[in-house]
């Protein structure tokens, strides 16, 4: 059995899926631990082509050879929330005006989508989860 690598650090970074560049975020993330960022972005934009358009949480374990690997998350709650509802942004006044509104089987559909992330593994749960991140967002669930 071969001997396990030292873990020197865990960087979580959120990237543009398929269009992570060596510069800012990823260099001066990675930079400080050696590890060469083109490798991380060529390895990035492969994992996540099929993804592209959203917002891609990346979990980086970087060794003490300077070797890393990677973890992809599910995309930000918000951001599903406002591909869900068609929005640009959420209310800038949450509680006193609305920006939209989300159906309860979008609500679901989202929380499948962040089951795994989640630290629930209950489908309610998750959807409540995601019903209030929405009403912080002034965004409403009708249903």
């Amino acid at each position: 059995m071969a001997p396990k690598k030292k873990v020197v650090a865990v960087v979580k970074i959120q990237l543009p899926a398929g269009g992570a560049t060596p510069a800012p975020p990823v260099g001066t993330a990675l930079g400080p631990h050696g590890v060469q960022t083109m490798e991380f972005c060529k390895q990035y934009n492969a994992a996540t082509e099929a993804q592209k358009g959203t917002i891609v949480p990346v979990e980086i374990t970087i060794y003490e050879d300077r070797s890393f690997t990677f973890q992809l998350k599910t995309p930000p709650t918000p951001v599903l929330i406002r591909q869900a509802a068609g929005l640009e942004k959420g209310s800038a006044t949450t509680g006193r005006s609305q920006a939209g509104s989300l159906t309860l089987e979008q609500v679901r559909e989202i929380a499948k989508v962040k089951l795994p992330d989640l630290n629930t593994e209950d489908l309610e749960a998750a959807a409540k989860q995601v019903a209030g991140t929405a009403r912080s967002m002034g965004v409403a669930v009708v249903g």
